[in-house]
């Protein structure tokens, strides 16, 4: 049951199931060379990307040239493929519990049309033991085929960072699995067609699956470390950058900084891993430790500016607020899981006017998901400026100029430690 040749020569197709800020750049990446159709349940996005437009605003018109490549929503079209990678979301729900809807939604999808000889790749990030467990019964269900007779399973982990264009699906090491020897190889060989840096071949799906749960478990916990050191230096009296900066100078020393964590994937996928364990028998400590300080700290960054306002300025009713940046991180348009959200409601719990500006994030996007719009100008006689996002347009700001949009004993909040030690007469606090 081999299929590189077949998808090399063009003489058969491969799909990308789930066209969102991974499924898209993995399926344009691969029809520079081999023939791919993309699909999505979303006519309008695919109507988007028909005329080259990525609906995630992260790649560029030019990304679509010379590709062969179908966006369809037709399960006709996607019959015609043999080697599917699914690329669905894997978001938590209100209370923290794995959402696994989408992604056996698509393996309802595959069941449908999945035939003898056809290789299934799932790259949505799951807990080990979901691809085998949750998504692989699904499928042979539906479909009536069965593992490693009739067709081959795998599992490859993304690792597409939005926002950076360094660090992309060519340039970074892939790691891949599969259901037997044979179908390891033909998925990693597959993948090198588009993986420059070459494939790590995992021992099993399961390995695969733990591999990319820990890449953000990791990051998580020594953010949230960073985030209780500074509220631990906060209290003494330091600034916590300064701290880090003088630490740094040892060589094994993590360079780790304090923040918001939003997104879906570090604030997130610690959550699957977290609920694994549960389901096991094991409740986590550490992990779950590390979650608690990072979703506490919006609120904490939200009361730190108030209690300002209360002791410098007036009365926390009525202030005036300007939140710079609404995105989950730097340059990107993405909304999706922004603690600085979190920090918005919080503040306005307080009876502030808070005034929100971004020049990544869609007004009517924000009103829809969040319930309040952008404002459509920066004012004046803010009693603070919080920079929550470090947007490229946010790292020129001067001190004159922010003094000229706030009142007099204002706080510009800096949560990114952009603007430590520049300024001299605005009040400045930072994480």
């Amino acid at each position: 049951m081999l299929i590189y040749q077949d998808i090399i020569d063009k003489k058969a197709k491969l799909a990308v199931i789930g066209l969102g800020y991974v499924g898209l750049p993995i399926a344009l990446e691969f029809a520079k060379s081999v023939s791919v159709i993309g699909f999505d349940i979303n006519a309008k996005r695919i109507d988007m990307m028909k005329q080259a437009i990525d609906p995630s605003n992260e790649l560029e018109a030019s990304a679509f040239e010379g590709c062969d490549i179908e966006f369809t929503n037709s399960l006709d079209v996607l019959r015609e493929a043999k080697f599917f990678i699914v690329a669905v979301p894997t978001p938590v729900d209100d209370h923290n519990v794995p959402d696994l809807l989408p992604v056996k939604k698509a393996s309802e999808t595959i069941g449908k049309v999945i035939k003898a000889g056809d290789y299934v790749v799932y790259e949505s990030t799951v807990y080990p033991g979901c691809t085998e467990e949750d998504c692989l019964p699904i499928i042979e269900e539906l479909s009536g085929l069965n593992l490693n007779i009739d067709f081959k399973l795998g599992y490859s982990p993304e690792r597409i960072n939005p926002g950076d264009k360094e660090h992309t699906l060519s340039r970074i090491i892939k790691v891949v699995s599969g259901s037997d020897a044979v179908s390891l190889e033909e998925i990693a060989k597959t993948y090198e067609i588009v993986v420059k840096a070459g494939v790590h071949k995992a021992s099993c799906i399961k390995v695969a699956e733990a591999a990319k749960i820990i890449e953000n478990t990791q990051r998580d916990l020594n953010i949230a470390l960073m985030n209780e050191l500074s509220i631990i230096f906060d209290m003494v009296g330091i600034n916590t950058y300064e701290v880090l900066e003088a630490a740094g100078t040892k060589w094994n020393f993590l360079k780790f900084q304090p923040g918001l964590v939003g997104g879906h994937c570090i604030g997130v996928d610690p959550y699957y891993l977290t609920y694994k364990s549960s389901e096991l028998g094991y409740e986590s400590r550490v992990i779950l430790a590390g979650r608690v300080i990072n979703d506490e700290m919006p609120l904490y960054v939200a009361k730190k500016v108030v209690q300002h306002i209360i002791k410098h300025a007036k009365e926390a009713t009525g202030a005036r607020v300007l939140i710079m940046g609404a995105t989950f991180k730097e340059n990107v348009s993405d909304i999706r899981n922004s603690k600085i959200i979190d920090m918005i409601k919080e503040l306005r719990a307080f009876s502030l006017n808070v005034d929100i500006v971004d020049p990544y994030a869609d007004n009517a996007e924000l009103q829809h998901e969040y319930g309040f719009p952008l404002s459509p100008a920066i004012g004046k006689n803010y009693d603070a400026v919080i920079l929550g996002v470090a947007h490229n347009e946010y790292k020129s700001l001067t001190e004159e100029y922010l003094l000229g949009i706030t009142n007099p004993n204002a706080i510009f909040a800096d949560l990114k430690g952009l603007y430590r030690n520049k300024f001299a007469n605005l009040k400045y606090w930072s994480l």
